[in-house]
């Protein structure tokens, strides 16, 4: 099954998506990412490897399969570091909760907004830094 780009986002709202890459990338320096998927046959998780390292592997990935139900989080080694396991595995249970209820706009907003409080103390915004615009939404 095929689904185009448009059928895609309508599961989402990309624009309260990027408003809350950009409202969590104004109290961290670390990148957020969005990736979202059409429905493909596969291990998730290694699709979500290929559009991290596609995207530069920095940051971190929320990667989403809207017609699978299905997402994977990941993050760069520095921020693994920094934040340990624990978080991811309180990031994805939160994220999960939401899109069991069909809520994938939901889900993601409150796994971003985890994301970049929780980064905060680790990696503070750096206000000198040049200025990035948010990240789109990848679709791939």
């Amino acid at each position: 099954m095929f689904w185009a780009r448009s059928r895609l986002l309508r599961k989402i709202d990309p624009a309260r998506v990027r408003q809350a890459i950009a409202d969590a990338e104004h109290h961290t320096s670390g990148r957020i990412h969005v990736s979202v998927a059409p429905w493909f046959w596969g291990d998730v998780r290694r699709a979500a490897e290929r559009a991290f390292t596609r995207l530069g592997r920095h940051g971190v990935l929320f990667f989403v399969v809207p017609g699978r139900r299905r997402f994977v989080v990941l993050g760069d080694e520095d921020i693994h570091a920094k934040v340990g396991q624990e978080f991811w595995h309180d990031v994805t249970a939160a994220v999960a909760e939401r899109f069991r209820k069909g809520d994938f706009t939901g889900g993601l907003v409150h796994g971003i907004e985890t994301v970049g409080s929780e980064l905060a103390p680790a990696m503070p915004y750096d206000a000198t830094a040049a200025e990035e615009p948010p990240d789109d939404i990848d679709v791939g």
